[in-house]
C-alpha cells in the first residue's frame, strides 16, 4: 500500500501541474484545441511506454482503456470549458470530489472492506479536496454542469483504467491515450463547425497554443503513476488521492502567479495532508 500511495501522490502532482499549464492556456486559446494538442502528445508518450515494456494486450484490457479515454477525455474537456470561463471556484471542486467519491460505492460493491483509518481517509479527503480547489469570486454559478460532467469522466477513467487490470502491462494506458484523441479530435470538429454556422472567430484560424504538447507530457505521466498505483493498491484509495490534484495547482497558482492562498485553501490542504497520512498508516 505505501508504494501505492507514492505511486498516486505522484500522479496528483502531475495532474495538477498538467491543469494549472492547461487553464492558463485555455484562457489565450480554444479549451478544445488545448485538449487535443495535448492528448496528441499524451498518445505518443502512452503508445511509447507500452511498446518499451512490451507486454501482449488482450482485447479486455484494450476495451476497458478505450473506455477509460472517453471518460477522461470528456472530463478534460468539461474541465477545460470551466476553465476558460473562469468558473474553477465551482468546476474545479465538482470534478475533483466526483473523481474521487464515485469510485468508493465501485470498490463497497466489488466486496473491498475498508480499515478504520482508511476510513477517516476518505472522510478528511473529500472535504479538503472541495476545499482546496475553491476559489472566491468568479462565475461560480456557471460551473456546475461542466463540474459535474468532468467528475464523472475523470471517475470514468480511473474505473475503467482499474477494472483493465495489470496484465496487460500498459496497453490499456495507450488505449486510453489513443481513444481520448478522436473524442477530442470529433468534438474540436464540431466545435469548428458550429462557429462557422454562428459567424464566430474559427477555432483553426488561430495560431495553436504548442505549449498544450506540455500538457500531454504531465498527463500521461500521471495516468501512468495512477495505473500503476492500482495495480499496488485498492482502486478507491488510489483514486482518492490522485484527486487531491488541486492542491497541487494551487500550489502552483501560489508560487507561479503569486496568488495568496487564504484561510479555506489552508484548511483544505491540512485536511489532505492529514488524509495521506491515515491512509498510509492504515
Amino acid at each position: 500500500m505505501p508504494m501505492a500511495i507514492l505511486f498516486a501522490l505522484a500522479a496528483a502532482a502531475l495532474y495538477g501541474a498538467s491543469d494549472f499549464l492547461g487553464g492558463l492556456l485555455s484562457r489565450r486559446a480554444h479549451y478544445g484545441l488545448v485538449g487535443l494538442i495535448g492528448q496528441c502528445a499524451a498518445a505518443a508518450g502512452g503508445l511509447t511506454a507500452a511498446l518499451a515494456v512490451g507486454t501482449h494486450a488482450t482485447p479486455s484490457a484494450i476495451a476497458w482503456g478505450m473506455a477509460a479515454g472517453i471518460g477522461g477525455a470528456i472530463g478534460t474537456l468539461a474541465l477545460y470549458r470551466g476553465l476558460s470561463r473562469g468558473q474553477m471556484n465551482v468546476a474545479g471542486p465538482l470534478s475533483a470530489v466526483g473523481a474521487a467519491g464515485l469510485p468508493i460505492p465501485v470498490d463497497l460493491l466489488s466486496g473491498h472492506e475498508f480499515t478504520p483509518l482508511a476510513l477517516l481517509g476518505l472522510g478528511l479527503a473529500i472535504p479538503g479536496i472541495w476545499l482546496v480547489s475553491t476559489q472566491s469570486g468568479g462565475q461560480g454559478s456557471g460551473g456546475v454542469g461542466p463540474g459535474l460532467l468532468a467528475g464523472l469522466g475523470f471517475a470514468a477513467l480511473f474505473i475503467c483504467l482499474d477494472r483493465a487490470g495489470d496484465e496487460a502491462g500498459l496497453w490499456p494506458v495507450a488505449a486510453s491515450q489513443l481513444s481520448a484523441v478522436v473524442v477530442l479530435a470529433a468534438a474540436l470538429a464540431v466545435f469548428a463547425l458550429a462557429g462557422r454556422r454562428s459567424g464566430a472567430d474559427n477555432v483553426f484560424t488561430r495560431r495553436p497554443p504548442w505549449a498544450a504538447l506540455w500538457t500531454g507530457v504531465l498527463g500521461v505521466g500521471a495516468t501512468l503513476l495512477y495505473f500503476l498505483a492500482t495495480s499496488q493498491g485498492t482502486l478507491s484509495v488510489s483514486a482518492v488521492i490522485t484527486s487531491l490534484y488541486p492542491a497541487f495547482t494551487v500550489a502552483l497558482a501560489a508560487v507561479v502567479l503569486r496568488e495568496r492562498t487564504n484561510l479555506v485553501h489552508a484548511v483544505g490542504l491540512l485536511l489532505c495532508a492529514v488524509s495521506v497520512g491515515a491512509f498510509a498508516a492504515g
